[in-house]
């Protein structure tokens, strides 16, 4: 098959570049043709390494020193109009990006096309040939979504063929939010390759966490759980990877906790895997996980999981007692006592982590591949008749006026909402 990915960025660092380098470098193992276009570039080289067997171009070059700088086109200049102004990234986005995603997607010859953010994915809807098997990604949330995002993705939606996601959870609030008829929506998890490293004995005295210093992740509950662990454990430490706004407030914390000798914020390092390998459990303490990479790549090195269970990845990845603990999310004690747990019972220690690896081998790149090429498959097959003429006219219709029944409807509740009187107040 011909494979194209439209990516926003394939020349940074983050979890969506990784799962669609991970994916796309296996897809080209099994001798398919895979390309990734990504929007923006902004660095000579990719920063993950990309398999030799991937193509990767650009539409949009924002490297000053290359002398294609587009930063100055005059419709750089100008707001994105197909690109959703919902969605989060819409200030990067222009009149530019929008014609060369267009022309893009225009000459586009793969038998697949798969967007992988919502604002991309609009595009694809839009703008890709019917001809070509057109596929949503979701690596956040249906429910993360802005009210005006939703409304969007379901008027446009209906116009393409399958919507991923990364949970099953997650799969599940797309059917009964979103009812797109006639469009597949299935749950594949992310892939994360074999590091090809020797899991670690679990006896180095530290637990390890990792990703952006974000709000969402909570590392403040995680500090003040460890807190608590060092009353018990003073041998014990926490080393945090990453880096984001939240790092001068989570440095202050623990300052203030006296945990200078205990918690370290290192910074960000790539790849992760070797530095969790030197480790004895992967500590999660988010609120919200569209899925948990970490998680995962942990579990490729053999580390047990204390995780919160939190929306919506890690109680579909952790089973509890097995491979790893789940706990509240915000329950500081529970976080605590979870990870005292582990920290105390070495032959627990060692049991799940040698259950988290097994475990871990389940979303091999190979394997996620297999479930992708069989979907497209059936897409594919869906829309060509006996005769290989392409089916695609009439569900096309359909979409369209489906699309055009929600933007009416939506339409009419808002002016509803705009004519109706103030209730009255109780006196």
């Amino acid at each position: 098959m011909r494979i194209s990915f439209l990516i926003h960025n394939g020349y940074g660092i983050g979890g969506t570049i990784r799962t669609t380098f991970n994916l796309s470098a296996a897809l080209a193992a099994g001798g398919h043709d895979v390309e990734i276009v990504s929007v923006f570039r902004h660095r000579e080289e990719p920063a993950l390494r990309l398999d030799p067997g991937v193509r990767l171009r650009h539409l949009v070059d924002l490297r000053r020193t290359s002398g294609t700088y587009d930063g100055d086109h005059p419709l750089a200049q100008r707001p994105a109009v197909v690109f959703p102004a919902a969605d989060a990234r819409h200030g990067l986005y222009s009149a530019l990006t929008d014609e060369r995603i267009a022309a893009h997607l225009a000459a586009l010859e793969a038998d697949v096309v798969i967007g992988t953010r919502p604002g991309l994915n609009v595009h694809v809807a839009r703008q890709a040939p019917r001809r070509a098997v057109r596929v949503a990604q979701e690596h956040l949330t249906l429910e993360t979504h802005s009210v005006r995002l939703r409304l969007v993705l379901r008027r446009l939606y209906p116009r393409l063929d399958a919507v991923i996601t990364t949970t099953e959870s997650d799969a599940d609030a797309y059917r009964r939010r979103l009812r797109l008829p006639g469009v597949v929506v299935r749950s594949v998890p992310n892939s994360v390759p074999d590091p090809g490293i020797t899991p670690g004995a679990l006896k180095a005295k530290f637990v390890v966490a990792a990703g952006r210093l974000a709000a969402v992740k909570r590392y403040e509950d995680l500090i003040r759980a460890f807190d608590k662990v060092r009353a018990e454990r003073p041998d014990w430490g926490l080393r945090l990877y990453g880096t984001g706004d939240r790092r001068a407030s989570l440095a202050r914390l623990v300052e203030e906790l006296e945990l200078g000798g205990t918690v370290r914020l290192t910074g960000p390092v790539s790849p992760m895997e070797p530095e969790m390998a030197k480790a004895s459990i992967l500590a999660v303490s988010s609120t919200l996980e569209s899925f948990g990479m970490t998680i995962v790549e942990a579990m490729r090195v053999g580390l047990p999981v204390v995780s919160t269970d939190c929306p919506l990845g890690p109680g579909e990845i952790v089973e509890h007692g097995v491979d790893g603990l789940l706990v509240p999310p915000r329950d500081i004690d529970a976080m605590a006592s979870a990870l005292l747990r582990l920290i105390n019972d070495e032959e627990m220690r060692k049991r799940m982590g040698r259950a988290a690896l097994l475990k871990g081998a389940r979303y091999d790149p190979g394997r996620v591949a297999e479930v992708y090429i069989g979907l497209f498959q059936e897409l594919l097959d869906r829309r060509t008749g006996a005769a290989g003429r392409v089916r695609g006219a009439g569900r096309h219709a359909g979409a369209l006026a489906l699309g055009a029944a929600y933007a009416a409807k939506d339409a009419a509740k808002r002016a509803v909402r705009r004519v109706r009187p103030p209730a009255k107040r109780a006196t």
